[in-house]
């Protein structure tokens, strides 16, 4: 058993490096036409430029599993903006996408909440094809469309479950099926649980971004060793491993909180499963220290018997 593991969007241990500088709409519109220009051109250029310092950081550390910030070019799916954030930087995200492809590394988009199809409001599913156009563009600028991953959750339940599936089986037949293509869907910690998001990702056709904290927080009635070899055969055929977020809660009382490393113990049955099943997987680090975090459970990891670091950022467990 191999698995690599990686981080989302900030190394914390380099300095000023976030990849999501925001522009705010009030403080654009505050901005004559030159200068409104200009500032989006600055402040993309910026996340850009430290995105590119976080996957140097990625390879020098070897760290193959990255998850980009979903903020590196601000307003662009802002309708009375809707900007050009490739053609100006065509360049930039070739060089990253060169780097990506060169060092292996498997990167992959989290679009945010709001980015959902089981909404009633028509609109609400307009602006969620809106926004994943907008990642699915970074990652064909970059050239690594075919291999990146875009990571969305089923959505809200808005008081009936059955209705809500419902309309996320009719909406996502609008999302382009180059997009859908590249769409994964992972278990939340309150509403859809693995089951039951496995049942939509069976029905659609879509991988399974398993959670393991979420699943934890929010059970499903079949066990997960009888659970997890579904959820992998929603990757067979494809070209990436199963990939797995991870991360362990704050404290009893703040349980869904993300902690600031990952206690072992925590994650140890989920190892143990692994292990007997004989895993070739993926690890998405979700806790507050980012890279930290990562490094970290790296080396809790290794000190286990039998373990060997082979990487960076990868173990392997006979």
């Amino acid at each position: 058993m191999r698995i690599r593991l990686g981080y989302v969007s900030t190394a914390l241990s380099l300095w000023e490096a976030s990849p999501a500088r925001a522009l705010t709409f009030t403080r654009y519109k505050q901005l004559s036409a030159s200068e409104r220009e200009e500032k989006l051109m600055a402040v993309t250029g910026e996340n850009i430029f430290n995105t590119l310092r976080m996957v140097s950081y990625n390879i020098a550390h070897g760290i193959q599993v990255y998850r980009l910030s979903s903020s590196i070019a601000p307003l662009s799916t802002h309708p009375e903006v809707n900007w050009d954030f490739i053609t100006p930087f065509r360049k930039e995200w070739q060089e990253l996408g060169e780097l990506i492809r060169r060092h292996k590394m498997r990167v992959s988009f989290h679009p945010n909440q709001y980015t959902l199809f089981t909404s009633p409001r028509e609109e609400v599913t307009k602006n969620a094809i809106i926004d994943m156009d907008y990642h699915y563009r970074m990652l064909e600028a970059m050239g690594v469309e075919k291999e990146g991953v875009l990571n969305i959750h089923v959505g809200g339940a808005y008081g009936d479950k059955v209705q809500s599936l419902e309309r996320f089986h009719k909406n996502i037949q609008s999302l382009p099926s180059h997009i859908k293509e590249v769409t994964t869907l992972e278990n939340d910690d309150k509403t859809y649980t693995t089951e039951e998001t496995l049942s939509v990702c069976q029905k659609e056709g879509i991988r399974l971004v398993f959670d393991y904290h979420h699943h934890m927080a929010n059970l499903s009635e079949e066990p997960l060793d009888t659970l997890l070899p579904k959820v992998f055969r929603t990757w067979e055929g494809r070209s990436l491993k199963p990939k797995i977020h991870v991360s362990s809660p704050k404290s009893e009382k703040m349980y869904r909180a993300h902690a600031d490393f990952v206690d072992l113990d925590f994650v140890m049955p989920l190892l143990s499963l692994l292990r007997s099943m004989n895993a070739d997987v993926d690890f998405m680090v979700e806790a507050k220290a980012k890279d930290m975090a990562c490094l970290k459970l790296v080396e809790d990891i290794s000190r286990i018997r039998g373990v060997k670091r082979v990487g960076g950022a990868e173990i392997e467990w006979k």
